[in-house]
């Protein structure tokens, strides 16, 4: 007979229990609580959840965790894009949103499309870029082109940059997997490079911080503003930029190369937020919608600047901190129920607010 894994809401403990089955006592808390065996009814069930399959991504590597069903509706979120291949005619207001699902292999999130979706409706409600200016990469676009592959991303950055003028506003964004590997440029000053995955990442390879500060910082000319939005792990210096805000101590540290390299922009503004901190784990929830996986940084920044439109970076910083901790303290966060006592403090999940040149981050009002 089939089993399955889930677990107990009450007191976390993991059981198995056959497929058929749809009443079950926890044998830790002994509550007896109702189990639904059908795969659409998860999000129904009472009592348990089932538990998400990690990918083995190697030693102290973890993969975002994310269990709710991809969207039924399909449509496009690309609206009449503009070709990638041509930077005529293009708004002032540019996005390149990517989820990566990575519904073909073991490693597959289930959520991020909800993280694109939240992402594009803030931008065209709350700071009204237009749906021709927004390129979304994900894998229910029909059109290969808007598939998140290692090719696609980096071919939407470049378009996203490429003959930026002054005025210009851009947005990356991504929500999938992120990770580490050893630095042996000496430009980091942890040691490690930072990366975000491709949905081809096994077979092409993962797009490196040092590729991308490459090709959307550095081309950044005077009067040009970059915002990135990072949910992912070990996300907190993923555009390499030289300053990274310490919330703590109210100052900016440097994080300029070892190395010397340069990774300034050519005039212009990047600014980074990022998910957590580069040797931390991003966490995911549903204790927001209550039936939907949402990466957690993600829905809470969306919530507050659609709340409190206006915020300086480090009012927006401070929110987005106490909402996390509240989540956390009611044992929402899915990585933190069950992975502590195996991670630890990396599940301490500290947004980053990284940048190209300092300022005042009271005093700077947050404007994508």
């Amino acid at each position: 007979m089939d089993t399955k894994k889930i677990q107990c809401y009450h007191c976390r403990q993991r059981l198995s229990i056959k497929t058929n089955e749809t009443k079950v006592k926890c044998p830790g808390c002994k509550l007896l609580l109702e189990y639904s065996s059908s795969p659409s009814s998860y999000q129904q069930q009472k009592g348990f959840m089932q538990i998400c399959p990690r990918g083995n991504f190697g030693c102290n590597i973890m993969k975002k965790i994310r269990n709710d069903e991809i969207s039924p509706n399909k449509r496009s979120l690309n609206t009449k894009p503009f070709s990638l291949s041509s930077s005529s005619s293009r708004p002032s207001r540019r996005a390149v949103l990517c989820g990566v699902s990575y519904n073909k292999g073991k490693f597959r999130l289930k959520g991020t499309i909800n993280d694109v979706r939240n992402m594009r409706d803030l931008l065209i409600n709350s700071f009204k870029f237009q749906e021709e200016g927004i390129i979304v990469l994900t894998e229910e676009e029909k059109d290969e082109m808007y598939s998140p592959t290692k090719k696609n991303i980096q071919k939407a950055l470049e378009w996203l940059v490429n003959d930026c003028r002054k005025g210009d506003s851009l947005v990356f964004y991504f929500s999938g997997h992120g990770l580490r590997q050893p630095d042996f440029n000496n430009d980091e000053t942890d040691g490690f490079d930072e990366t975000i995955c491709p949905v081809d990442f096994l077979k092409e390879g993962m797009i490196i911080d040092n590729d991308i500060n490459s090709i959307i910082v550095k081309p950044l000319k005077e009067g040009v503003t970059l915002h990135a939005i990072v949910d992912a792990c070990h996300s907190g210096t993923i555009l390499d930029l030289e300053y990274v805000y310490n919330k703590y101590q109210m100052t900016w540290e440097d994080n300029r190369p070892p190395s010397g390299a340069r990774k300034a922009t050519d005039g212009g503004l990047a600014i980074c937020l990022s998910a957590c901190q580069d040797n931390q784990l991003a966490s995911d929830t549903s204790a927001f919608t209550g039936n939907t996986m949402n990466g957690v940084m993600t829905y809470v920044l969306a919530e507050i600047v659609n709340k409190h439109p206006g915020l300086s970076y480090g009012d927006l910083l401070d929110l987005i901190y106490e909402r996390i901790e509240e989540v956390k303290k009611n044992d929402c966060l899915i990585n933190t129920n069950f992975l502590r006592r195996f991670f630890k403090d990396k599940l301490s999940q500290k947004p980053t607010l990284s940048s190209s040149g300092r300022f005042e981050v009271y005093k700077k009002h947050f404007i994508l």
